[in-house]
């Protein structure tokens, strides 16, 4: 299901979450502190930051220094700003630790590629009011637990955790070997949302906005949903299918 965009367009990053400055950024990183990114200017003689990231698996972009001067604070940036999470993100131990202490079934959401902060943030609010166990992000391509991401989960970080995956088709893999079966969304679905079996292991895969689920990611699910429509719009965006397949994942498991 390719999802459609939010229309307002989201910033392009987030000041409440950035560390600016070569001696702040490394101590950021060996502190062991969660660092989605790290933004190095064009040019820039930063070899011991771009180490110290490749140390701790933290991507690093370069760009144009007149980027890293528009997303600045403090107006001494030095060449580097470094994107840290909202949130400390959380183990799979962590989130099926949860599942196990409220006795319940694990419910996973899994976002295969979610670029707009505030369908993520959204989808994070859907998956705790849904009773979801955890919420799965990729490390690379796709948007990070910045302050916009933050502040559209409407305060839903505090009771769900978010685990961002190294390597997100290991992760699905090691989900399926856990005993979870993935169900991925697409408009093309094998299996009608009312038919699919969510009272089992359940994880919710959800593909980017503008791609849906990628080949891979596609291939690894045990059922393709779709999602029943009748009117002349054929599709959701990426939170409000989410919504849509959580809650009727809650209504299955509540036996109604």
């Amino acid at each position: 299901m390719a999802y459609e965009k939010n229309r307002r367009r989201p910033p392009q990053e987030d000041n409440g979450t950035l560390i600016e400055g070569r001696n702040a950024v490394l101590e950021t990183l060996r502190s062991g502190r969660a660092v989605d990114k790290i933004f190095l200017a064009e040019g820039a003689h930063l070899a011991d930051v771009a180490a110290e990231a490749k140390k701790h698996g933290v991507p690093t972009v370069t760009c144009d220094r007149r980027k890293l001067d528009h997303m600045s604070v403090t107006g001494t940036h030095q060449g580097v700003i470094a994107q840290t999470a909202a949130q400390e993100y959380v183990s799979l131990d962590d989130i099926f630790r949860v599942a196990e202490e409220r006795g319940e079934t694990p419910l996973i959401v899994v976002c295969d590629g979610i670029e707009d902060p505030h369908n993520l943030g959204a989808i994070i609010r859907s998956a705790e009011t849904a009773g979801a166990h955890g919420v799965i992000i990729p490390k690379r391509r796709a948007v990070g637990l910045t302050a916009s991401v933050a502040r559209s989960a409407a305060g839903a970080l505090a009771y769900v955790g978010v685990h961002k995956a190294n390597n997100l088709a290991s992760t699905l893999d090691e989900l399926k070997e856990r005993g979870v079966w993935l169900f991925g969304a697409e408009a093309d679905g094998t299996v009608d949302l009312y038919e699919a079996p969510f009272d089992r292991a359940t994880a919710i895969v959800i593909g980017s906005e503008g791609q849906g689920l990628s080949r891979l990611t596609r291939d690894k699910c045990d059922y393709i949903v779709s999602i029943p429509m009748r009117g002349r719009v054929n599709s959701l965006n990426a939170s409000n299918a989410a919504a849509v397949l959580l809650f009727e994942a809650l209504r299955r498991r509540l036996g109604h």
